[in-house]
């Protein structure tokens, strides 16, 4: 038996018609030696397009939904005209995409009516980007002789929750499924084509797998079926050891651990989302970024070890959509005043990024996505401050935070100083530290403005 990978395309990768064919022609080429279940994004900017229809419809705008769902069917009828060589097969193709978009539009235009757009409609109307690139890569597939079989994410076996917007599969119903569905293709010497992103719950209901949803149908993909390895196709060479509109000497990482890997997805690595990750790490299976436009490239490989010849550090990483909150009480109350905080975070839903607490307990700092402070800004006062009888909240909105990640900081003195020290000597600020239990992450926190030359700072001390 042949090894199985799974192969997903980003949808960089399948933005026109000519780079869907590119990538037929990839997938062609790897079904020599390996048996692929491929995994496809919406086609470029599409899902970004059929939110815009959906907040259009949501206003009543059913002028402009319909317009969007219009231009969409137009494109993805140019996309397989430039894509589906086969005369018959792209008539079929070309069936299927006026067909969908045409009860895409309806939908839109029941939304207008009504000026409602539910969770529920939003996922629907969401999933169509999915089935229309998909359908596009199979036709491309099939005109080059490939026994493709196109599958929906629920057809394939993936069943989730009815949390919509980022549902989660319910396992091991999905992995049962996905053996027997997409298992059984592949014993028929079948190549299995897959919507990403989009499931369905028990009773057929269709749901999303939210942010980064294609990647994590891939790895879920891979889990039940115990492949090999995942490749995730996309438009960079791989990981980077920092954005490299920052720092010009970041560096592509050959090789990285799941749990570095985490790290960097927790700080908004490009492609990187911590969900993916993890059905991947608990079977042991091998995650690979590649370049769809320089399959030359090896790209970076996520696996249990690291490469340790890079050093200590392996990616200095930063986001400056955050805000810090640091709430001061009465030392006394230390202990209640932490614990308050905390509830509030939980309450509100809100995970933070960072936390740092001093050692008297008397104060706590916290790091927030920026768009949710003034949210828990209302809760920390109405539930910390006045019902504690005192306190001081300080709000810094201008901040951003820098994680310094790698696998080799376990255990190695001196790193935490050669870090502030490197900051130090740009004459930057460093407003808040913290750092984990598993010394694989030095997080800190400075001034937006002074993020980029701290980030350089440290990059030029570890890895340049």
């Amino acid at each position: 038996m042949r090894e199985v990978q799974v192969w997903k395309f980003g949808g960089t990768s399948l933005g026109s018609g000519e780079r869907i064919r590119r990538v037929a022609g990839l997938i062609a080429e790897g079904l020599r030696s390996r048996d692929l279940v491929v995994v496809c994004s919406a086609m470029g900017d599409t899902t970004d397009q059929l939110m815009a229809a959906a907040d259009a419809a949501a206003k009543g705008d059913s002028q402009t939904a319909t317009a969007v769902v219009r231009a969409i069917q137009e494109e993805h009828l140019k996309a397989c005209g430039e894509a589906v060589e086969d005369a018959q097969v792209r008539r079929e193709v070309e069936r299927f995409v006026i067909s969908r978009t045409e009860e895409l539009e309806k939908v839109v235009t029941s939304a207008s009516l009504l000026k409602e757009v539910t969770e529920r409609t939003r996922d629907l109307i969401a999933s169509f980007g999915e089935r229309l690139s998909t359908r596009i890569v199979w036709g491309a597939l099939r005109s080059m002789g490939v026994d493709a079989v196109y599958l929906e994410g629920f057809e394939a076996g993936i069943v989730t929750d009815d949390s919509f917007g980022s549902a989660n599969p319910l396992m091991p119903l999905t992995a049962q499924l996905i053996r027997e569905r997409v298992g059984g293709l592949l014993a028929q010497g079948k190549v299995p084509v897959v919507t990403g992103y989009i499931a369905a719950t028990r009773d057929g209901i269709i749901t999303t797998l939210g942010r980064g949803g294609s990647d994590y149908t891939a790895t879920l993909i891979a889990y039940s079926l115990d492949a090999k390895e995942v490749w995730l196709w996309t438009d960079v060479d791989g990981m980077m050891s920092a954005d490299p509109r920052v720092v010009s000497t970041a560096r592509v990482l050959r090789r990285i651990s799941y749990d570095e890997a985490v790290e960097m997805a927790y700080f908004g690595a490009k492609g990187l989302q911590i969900r993916t990750l993890l059905p991947a790490k608990e079977k042991g299976i091998l995650i690979r970024i590649r370049n769809t436009f320089n399959p030359e490239s090896e790209g970076t490989i996520i696996g249990d070890s690291t490469d340790r010849e890079m050093g200590v550090t392996k990616a200095v990483l930063f986001t400056r959509n955050v805000s810090m909150l640091t709430v001061k009480g009465d030392v006394l109350r230390g202990g209640v005043l932490s614990a308050r905080v905390l509830a509030v975070l939980e309450r509100l839903g809100v995970v933070p990024l960072m936390i740092s607490q001093s050692v008297s307990s008397s104060s706590i700092s916290i790091v927030l996505p920026r768009q949710v402070t003034d949210l828990v800004v209302r809760g920390l006062e109405r539930d910390v401050i006045t019902e504690l009888g005192g306190g001081e909240l300080e709000v810094e909105r201008d901040v951003a935070a820098v994680a310094v990640i790698g696998e080799g900081m376990k255990g190695t003195p001196g790193v935490a100083s050669r870090v502030f020290t490197a900051v130090a000597s740009k004459g930057i600020n460093v407003r808040m530290i913290a750092q984990g239990s598993s010394e694989l992450n030095i997080s800190f926190v400075v001034k937006e403005r002074d993020v980029e030359e701290a980030v350089r700072a440290v990059h030029a001390a570890f890895i340049a």
